[in-house]
């Protein structure tokens, strides 16, 4: 389990910290949180859905079929999708809200990620952020200030009645397996949409949010072959290697210039 603690001059001086190659601390997490600006890109290769969250709608990436396992990361921590949500790329930082309503930068105390020789610096000579951690600091605050907006997008599109309950089933080996607690958007609710209406939420920014988690849906049957290949490596004969043939085959729409990064 992670362990985050505050990063500060009187703990971390001394230490160093290096960067993750590997995606276990991921391994998991059947849904990842995710924030308006990644979307389109998120889109591209991952199932997005609306989850409830005290009566607030959030998007996030759908990465398995149950709770506790994350489908995306093959046994060996390899990231198996083509785009990785921005939640993990801070990793092994993240930030957390204090209770004066500041934000600290913490470390993930457990992600054997931090040494005493090796890798990079917490603070400078001065003390100050060193400029790696100041980049973490700056993606991290950004994701958090995305994140608000997201919110706020969500709610215009629950007041308009956009989003509705998914009952989203998956053909595995061993049958369809329904995945609960799902939400996407009413296409019919869309189109019933007022001018007055469509205009409010294009004006709020609310139309690549509503496209994106449409044409992502498009993607949740490879949920079933991510099982099944990880069902295979699971078998005493199999020598351990995904077969991901059909990430590669499975007729999805492809954007060349989007980042996948």
């Amino acid at each position: 389990m992670p362990d985050f603690q505050a990063v500060s001059r009187a703990t971390h001086a001394s230490l160093r910290w290096r960067r993750y190659s590997s995606y276990a601390f991921a391994a998991g997490d059947a849904i990842a949180p995710l924030v308006a600006q990644e979307l389109p890109r998120a889109a591209v290769a991952l199932p997005i859905a609306f989850i409830a969250s005290e009566e607030r709608f959030l998007p996030v990436a759908v990465q398995g079929l149950a709770p506790g396992r994350n489908l995306f990361v093959a046994p060996d921590g390899r990231w198996l999708g083509g785009y990785v949500p921005a939640v993990y790329r801070g990793y092994p930082f993240a930030l957390a809200d204090t209770a004066d309503g500041q934000q600290v930068l913490c470390f993930d105390a457990e992600s054997g990620l931090l040494s005493d020789t090796k890798g990079e610096p917490f603070f400078d000579a001065e003390g100050a952020p060193a400029p790696p951690v100041r980049e973490v600091i700056e993606f991290l605050s950004q994701v958090h200030a995305n994140r608000e907006a997201t919110t706020q997008l969500c709610a215009v599109l629950q007041r308009h009645g956009l989003i509705q309950p998914w009952p989203a089933r998956i053909q595995t080996e061993s049958g369809e397996q329904a995945i609960e607690g799902l939400h996407r958007i009413d296409e019919a609710a869309l189109n019933a949409l007022s001018s007055e209406a469509f205009d409010e939420l294009r004006h709020a920014g609310g139309l690549p949010l509503i496209y994106s988690q449409l044409l992502s849906m498009q993607h949740m049957p490879i949920l079933g072959r991510l099982a099944q290949a990880h069902a295979m490596v699971a078998k005493p004969a199999a020598g351990g290697e995904l077969d991901l043939e059909f990430l590669k085959q499975d007729g999805t729409i492809r954007f060349g210039n989007l980042d996948p990064s």
